[in-house]
């Protein structure tokens, strides 16, 4: 199978439809039906966004029911995550606001203000690595290159 890129992923999930089709089969581990007609679609296009799904590498059929590969469980925490950001997102942008002002913080006074401020883990985490973040950024850049 041919390697997709990011934007061919995040497409197969993009519409409000796909993205509930995705996280049914993500919460129901395959015990769970999903209702064309609940979700107001017609079957072809139930089908066309599960064919994009599967042909993203994000789920996969198994005994007649749909689960995440290991790559849609990558992908579902991922999206878990820009969950918390929208939901935290007045928050994020107050750190935004902190940072641009003509003062700037001292690193423990921002670091500091992001504990008391944003109370997830997994968040507090991203915004108190910045250099981890460029790193990252780089690979990302260098794997996309190859």
């Amino acid at each position: 199978m041919e390697q997709l890129n990011i934007c061919d992923i995040l497409r197969s999930i993009s519409d409000d439809k796909a993205l509930t089709i995705f996280n049914t089969i993500a919460l129901s581990n395959g015990s769970a039906t999903i209702a064309i007609s609940r979700l107001k679609l017609t079957r072809k296009q139930y089908y066309s966004r599960m064919s994009a799904m599967t042909n993203a590498g994000l789920i996969t059929r198994r005994n007649g029911k749909f689960f995440l590969t290991s790559f849609g469980k990558v992908v579902y925490q991922a999206h878990i995550l820009v969950g918390k950001a929208q939901q935290n997102y007045w928050k994020l942008k107050a750190v935004d606001a902190i940072e641009s002002s003509n003062d700037g913080l001292a690193t423990e006074d921002r670091n500091n203000f992001i504990n008391n401020l944003i109370m997830d883990s997994d968040l507090k985490q991203i915004l108190l690595s910045g250099d981890e973040i460029k790193d990252n950024s780089r690979k990302l850049i260098a794997l996309q290159q190859t």
